[in-house]
């Protein structure tokens, strides 16, 4: 593959995508931005970076990083949510470079996606895809409680559906797999949450129900796919528009940690119009 000077210009999350000259390929960028102020999942600290060494006093910079790593466009491990699964660095490698598509499914504040959903989609859902349902949700990325409280999510209809067609991976461009009530940003879970205390008082408001009576599993989606050894990823973004409705080859790769529960990643979609391309032999 050619190097970096040979790749021409494009913007991070480009709906049109970069192309390589060399061989034709085109990349997608599905990440957000991660820096200082990315939207940090309400009740998680926010991400602290500072420079340890700069040009002007040491000839180099050099940063400090402090984050959990479910901020920004992330993978979830199953271990995140089942005991003894797998962390991100067991995870095998052809998870993160792999088959897939990207599939619309536009919803709106505080709804369901469900199985017929998921069977309408088009492209097909095949076994072994990496799937990744664009809701229309990305585009209102903020530091907003809409954006984390207010989002759609997998039933655990959705989940087991995706469970049985055996796909390799699922990722969301909301902030959580699960729908936002059934999480720890609406209610009590032991010993954590209401993150968010305001969403059960305006859920009441507008419902004249209790988020415990209409939301009786906390993070069923998460957990039955983890439990199938599923990995997540959220928070997807960028140019996820350009490659919606499309078969794409998806690199994700997270950090080599056999025990971490989840990681940050750079998230890419990856389409070849010839289909000539290949990679090197190792000759």
């Amino acid at each position: 593959m050619s190097s970096a000077q040979g790749i021409s210009n494009g913007n991070v999350g480009d709906d049109q995508g970069v192309r390589d000259p060399t061989t034709g390929l085109v990349f997608f960028e599905l990440s957000h931005e991660f820096g200082h102020y990315t939207p940090v999942l309400p009740g998680l600290k926010d991400i602290q970076i500072r420079r340890v060494a700069t040009h002007a006093m040491h000839g180099v910079l050099t940063s400090h990083l402090v984050t959990v790593m479910h901020n920004g466009t992330h993978v979830n491990a199953p271990l995140h949510l089942a005991q003894r699964g797998l962390g991100v660095g067991e995870i095998p490698l052809d998870f993160f470079f792999t088959n897939g598509v990207v599939v619309r499914i536009t919803k709106g504040e505080w709804q369901y996606i469900e199985p017929a959903d998921l069977e309408a989609a088009t492209p097909s859902i095949q076994k072994g895809d990496v799937v990744v349902i664009n809701t229309g949700w990305h585009q209102g990325y903020s530091d907003s409680m809409e954006y984390f409280g207010h989002s759609p999510g997998l039933s655990a209809a959705a989940a087991r559906w995706l469970i049985e067609r055996e796909v390799k991976m699922v990722a969301i461009d909301t902030a959580s797999i699960d729908h936002p009530l059934a999480t720890s940003l609406a209610q009590r879970h032991r010993f954590i949450g209401p993150h968010v205390v305001e969403l059960p008082r305006r859920y009441k408001k507008r419902t004249g129900h209790e988020v415990t009576e209409d939301f009786l599993d906390w993070m069923p989606a998460h957990r039955l796919l983890a439990e199938a050894g599923i990995p997540t990823i959220e928070n997807v973004g960028g140019g996820v528009d350009g490659v919606t409705g499309r078969r794409c080859t998806f690199h994700a790769m997270p950090w080599y940690w056999p025990q971490g529960d989840a990681c940050i990643v750079r998230f890419v979609a990856i389409l070849d119009a010839s289909g000539d391309y290949r990679i090197e032999k190792g000759n």
